[in-house]
């Protein structure tokens, strides 16, 4: 069963409450999203870290039942 993008925001905002979450359905089909994760979190992190803490967010969900996730993280603007 595919994920919603309100569960995929839940689940990132869960592990990192500061977090700005943006989240589009690529394909309309419920399986196919892009993220943009900006959080305060990602401060002096490289990429890979970063996204490593969204992934880790979504406990095991990636190539289950979310199938796909483009992912950009940043930092907050100062």
């Amino acid at each position: 069963m595919p994920m919603d993008a309100r569960e995929i925001e839940s689940m990132i905002k869960a592990a990192l409450p500061d977090a700005k979450v943006e989240i589009r359905d690529l394909a309309g089909d419920g399986d196919h999203y892009a993220a943009t994760v900006i959080s305060e979190s990602f401060r002096g992190k490289s990429r890979v870290q970063q996204h490593k803490l969204v992934y880790d967010s979504l406990k095991g969900q990636m190539g289950g039942a979310l199938h796909a996730l483009a992912l950009q993280t940043a930092v907050p603007e100062s």
